[in-house]
């Protein structure tokens, strides 16, 4: 997968927006506002940060070592940096939704509700 293919399955999802808050080069994919995914643009070989549930990001990167790593400049614990080039897009995208619901279960009962109402 590709950074184009990575950024479009990311903006596809729902109250997604795409920002530049740390630099020019610093994509950050945010729902709601609450970041789920960046990418270094200029990066090589292409590579992105997810959040993850920590016990499994522990298993993810064992099982494709080398490929998913601790977080890249972020939490260990929480995040795992990921080589588009060297995974399969279906675990990419399938790691994008894990990453995606995360941030979604810890909104706050304001935020879900204003999540609920967009189309």
């Amino acid at each position: 997968m590709n950074i184009e293919e990575f950024r479009n399955f990311c903006i596809s999802k729902k109250g997604v927006t795409e920002e530049f808050p740390f630099d020019e080069n610093t994509l950050v994919f945010k729902v709601m506002g609450k970041m789920f995914a960046l990418t270094a643009l200029e990066r090589l070989p292409p590579q992105a940060n997810l959040k993850c549930d920590p016990e499994r990001a522990i298993t993810l990167r064992e099982t494709y070592d080398g490929n998913i790593i601790p977080g890249y400049h972020m939490s260990k614990v929480h995040w795992n940096t990921i080589l588009l080039e060297h995974l399969a897009p279906e675990l990419i995208m399938e790691l994008i939704d894990h990453s995606y619901e995360l941030v979604i279960s810890k909104f706050t009962k304001k935020l879900k509700a204003e999540y609920d109402t967009l189309v």
